[in-house]
């Protein structure tokens, strides 16, 4: 039996929340110079990439693009930044992930960013699921959606054609 499949967000539904959600990220950074955008691996960083193309096109803030590499599966394992904590001491950072399931991942990486200080800190998803076991929200986000626990949300970012799925 195949899995029942809806579609949640078209190829330019997406482009249109990045859009929006760099409008937003924008508006919370005006007076900066540089903004830190740390993608969570690996639909979170090519959201973020996607995210800075969008965030030049709008202003003259300097997006610094961070790679952050979380086990999500054992979010305890040692967290991995592809630039140092020198480079975002001190800025404004947005942690960025495709989804927003439980919070688990999102938690566990705002953690990583808080031994150093940091100017301002915030949180962008695509989707937010509301399923959330640890106290942490999203500052921007493409759109909340109502599901159940057992449904999964996919959301592909590569290729010509973007899609959000629930299956």
């Amino acid at each position: 039996m195949a899995l029942e499949q809806n579609n949640i967000l078209s190829h330019n539904e997406i482009n249109h929340k990045i859009k929006r959600i760099a409008y937003q990220i924008y508006e919370c950074n005006v007076n900066e110079k540089e903004v830190i955008l740390a993608g969570i691996e690996s639909n979170g960083y090519i959201l973020a990439k996607k995210l800075k193309t969008a965030l030049k096109k709008i202003s003259d803030i300097e997006p610094l693009l961070c790679k952050v590499v979380i086990d999500k599966k054992n979010p305890l394992s040692k967290i991995t930044t592809s630039i140092s904590p020198e480079d975002y001491k001190n800025k404004s950072i947005v942690l960025i992930d495709d989804v927003l399931n439980s919070g688990t991942t999102l938690i566990y990486g705002v953690k990583h960013f808080l031994n150093v200080p940091l100017k301002q800190f915030k949180t962008a998803v695509l989707i937010n699921r509301n399923h959330k076991k640890y106290p942490v929200k999203a500052d921007f986000k493409g759109i909340s959606l109502s599901t159940s626990l057992h449904e999964h949300v996919e959301i592909n970012l590569t290729g010509k054609v973007f899609e959000a799925v629930l299956k």
